[in-house]
């Protein structure tokens, strides 16, 4: 509940639900035009070339520090829960470590020493599209079966089943990066399991297109099809989905988060929220790339970016609720 403590207004902690720590590390470095800029400019693609050298640069001790700085930062601003997307898990030139989790419990220690409950989403990755296999700078993140990927996360389950401060979850990253066969297989064991279920969706144009061209289907139906839509799902930007893809989200009781900040900065474009709310699908945030650590912002973000999206305003006003208490109780 809010209070006012005398000059200051009292919250409950908040959660955000997609973090990438270690790209903390980027900010303000990823403002400057990218050297793999083309005519047309930089967008989503060219940052993540940027994004891959960052990530090949990471030692454990400066995967350690920059985690620790990100998460410091999310603590002093009045998160206490993070969901942590985690796919940096292996050496530069993609072999595993002697622990092969090692960066994950490095991941989870440091969130319980800042003060912080961490959902640890053990992210998997196989390939760097469909037809095509992992680029270098994809190799950190890469393993060559499904198989290698639960057995990492059954091994952080039995490690932290009796700590309430952690739970364990899978991600596959996106329907990009995890071909048919694994996806199937990974969902299988989630959802046998009931553990939380997080994936990239639609963030990008291209994605759509590659999963139509690959599938037949757009993401939301081929991961309906798949059983992967359910109460645990959350489905990461949601960017380009359709209302008829927004009405699958909310029938199913699956969660959209929203990665405002992070959204606005690649140019990726503005979910339909109005869609996804008037189908009934719960709404989260991310900080997401860490470009700002401000969880109302990210807030005030879903508000104000839907005014922009349908060139309206007070976009979340319902009778007798003010924008600010329908996102305060709903998103």
């Amino acid at each position: 509940m809010l209070a006012l403590d005398g000059p200051y207004l009292r919250l409950p902690a908040l959660a955000t639900a997609h973090s990438h720590a270690f790209q903390r590390g980027m900010r303000g470095g990823a403002q400057r035009p990218s050297p793999g800029a083309t005519k047309d400019g930089d967008d989503f693609w060219t940052w993540r070339g940027e994004m891959y050298r960052c990530a090949t640069a990471l030692t454990p001790e400066s995967f350690e520090a920059v985690t620790r700085v990100a998460y410091r930062e999310l603590f002093r601003a009045g998160v206490r829960t993070v969901g942590e997307f985690h796919y940096v898990h292996h050496q530069e030139d993609g072999t595993p470590y002697a622990q092969r989790t090692l960066l994950a419990e490095l991941a989870i220690a440091i969130a319980k020493e800042e003060g912080l409950r961490i959902a640890l989403l053990r992210t998997a990755y196989f390939r760097a599209g469909p037809g095509r296999q992992a680029e270098p700078g994809q190799r950190r993140f890469c393993d060559p079966s499904a198989d290698l990927v639960l057995r990492d996360v059954e091994h952080l389950c039995a490690k932290y089943k009796d700590d309430p401060e952690v739970v364990i979850g899978l991600a596959p990253h996106s329907v990009r990066a995890v071909p048919p066969e694994y996806l199937a297989e990974l969902v299988r064991f989630a959802v046998a399991r009931d553990m939380p279920l997080h994936m990239h969706v639609s963030e990008v144009e291209r994605e759509v297109a590659e999963c139509k061209a690959e599938t037949g289907r757009v993401p939301v139906d081929y991961l309906a099809d798949l059983g992967a839509l359910g109460p645990r799902f959350v489905a990461v930007h949601a960017t380009q989905i359709t209302e008829a893809e927004a009405q699958r989200l909310g029938q199913s009781g699956a969660y959209a988060c929203i990665c405002a900040t992070t959204e606005r900065d690649l140019g990726d474009g503005l979910p339909h929220l109005t869609a996804l709310r008037a189908a009934g699908t719960k709404l989260c945030i991310g900080v997401d790339s860490h470009v700002i650590t401000d969880p109302i912002e990210d807030l005030r973000a879903l508000e104000t970016h839907e005014r922009l999206r349908t060139k309206s305003r007070v976009t979340f006003a319902e009778p007798g609720r003010t924008p600010a208490e329908c996102l305060w109780r709903d998103g």
